[in-house]
């Protein structure tokens, strides 16, 4: 059983086989958990659960696409496959695509919480989980205004929240103030170690008989009629008889060898982390308007936020990194970032797909082939119940949840 990709989906898919008794063996072009896995906001998000393409999102995505520093920012470029996802965003930014895709994202989010609760069980897993819910703040009326007509749209479908008035803001932030005008706590997200996680359940595979190899680059397929027979890589050739795509960003490009169409596009994110300050929020927040979440981590303090289509580069855009820093000090003035050491700036490729859902299942042209990509931000999120369902499908069992809408031709 090959998995291709050691980030937080690849490592639950080996974790789940595994339990099942298949015998698997990880493959990373570098390390484990060094992609999007790594430096994320280490968010679970049951209350997320309106997806990327939305109303409006894509006229305004055009209208930051000259602002280098704003949440959005899609750099401008004639390519092929940008203007095939593109085109498939826009047909997917309605009202209709919103109100399919709540259910679902809902029932993931929730379906992954739960097994989050599993794995704190695992001997030799600590990974820092805290359900301690997340607090959303709005600096402008119109952001705040908006903000409650999210909320009284997933309320119809069972998520729950609760609206804050500017004097309830102090009740979650301590001593710090803000000039947020209004916000909502979201009492059912939770928030844990995001490398720590991934590290420590491949250690855990690896106890229970599993395999990782690093530095592998998978570099073609062998393919024999409507079977995979194995790979070719930079570490010798590996034969297998069943493949899990679960790359990432480079998902695409595998895909693309064996001419299955997955309209997938890196969406390139930033994040800051500092030793954590005497006066900090003891849960995460969201800084609305600017995208921009904060998470404590232990003894750290996280920043991360934008979403930049700017293809497959990992240059590091000094200014949006300014512009999270500059967030930050906008919502909360008190919040001192000067005196702490900073411990890192990151960036990471997280694999976007068009309509804001993630790929999940088989291919159609191969008997032996399951794909596991395109989570966008949820990554961490969505990973437990990911690796559920695949090997929910390997095995042959009927999937614990629908997974239609995840079906991964589904744009042809």
């Amino acid at each position: 059983m090959l998995i291709i990709g050691g980030g937080a989906v690849g490592i639950c898919c080996a974790h789940y086989l595994n339990e099942l008794g298949k015998d698997v063996l990880v493959v990373d072009k570098n390390d484990i958990c060094s992609g999007s896995s790594y430096g994320n906001a280490g968010l679970i998000v049951p209350s997320y659960c309106i997806p990327l393409a939305a109303p409006g999102v894509l006229f305004q995505g055009l209208k930051w696409m000259f602002q280098p520093q704003s949440p959005f920012y899609i750099k401008p470029r004639l390519n092929r496959q940008l203007i095939a996802w593109l085109w498939h965003f826009r047909r997917a930014c309605t009202a209709t695509h919103v109100h399919r895709s709540i259910p679902v994202l809902h029932a993931l989010h929730s379906a992954s919480l739960k097994l989050f609760d599993e794995l704190t069980n695992l001997e030799g897993l600590d990974f820092g989980l805290e359900k301690r819910g997340m607090l959303e703040i709005f600096k402008t009326r119109n952001g705040f205004e908006g903000g409650i007509r999210d909320i009284h749209l997933v309320e119809a479908f069972g998520i729950k929240s609760r609206i804050l008035q500017k004097k309830d803001l102090g009740d979650y932030l301590g001593a710090l103030q803000t000039p947020a005008v209004g916000g909502a706590y979201l009492p059912h997200d939770a928030h844990l170690l995001p490398d720590r996680f991934v590290r420590q359940l491949a250690g855990h595979i690896e106890k229970k008989g599993g395999h990782l190899l690093t530095g592998c680059e998978v570099l073609d397929f062998k393919i024999s009629g409507r079977r995979i027979a194995g790979v070719t890589t930079t570490r010798g050739e590996i034969l297998t008889q069943h493949i899990i795509i679960a790359s990432g960003a480079w998902s695409a490009n595998l895909a693309r060898r064996l001419r299955i169409g997955l309209p997938l596009q890196p969406a390139k994110g930033y994040s800051i982390t500092f030793r954590r300050p005497a006066v900090c929020p003891a849960l995460p927040l969201a800084m609305a308007e600017a995208r921009v979440v904060l998470t404590p981590m232990a003894e750290e303090l996280r920043l991360a936020g934008t979403l930049e289509l700017a293809g497959y580069n990992d240059v590091i855009n000094m200014p949006r990194v300014q512009s999270i820093l500059d967030t930050a000090r906008e919502y909360l003035p008190d919040l001192d970032l000067d005196s702490p050491d900073m411990v890192e700036i990151w960036r990471g490729l997280r694999p976007c797909s068009p309509d804001g859902l993630p790929y999940v299942g088989r291919s159609p042209r191969y008997d032996n082939i399951v794909v596991a990509t395109g989570h966008g931000m949820l990554g961490i999120s969505l990973a437990p119940i990911t690796g559920k369902i695949v090997s929910q499908l390997v095995a042959g069992h009927r999937p614990s949840l629908d997974i239609t809408t995840l079906s991964v031709e589904r744009f042809g």
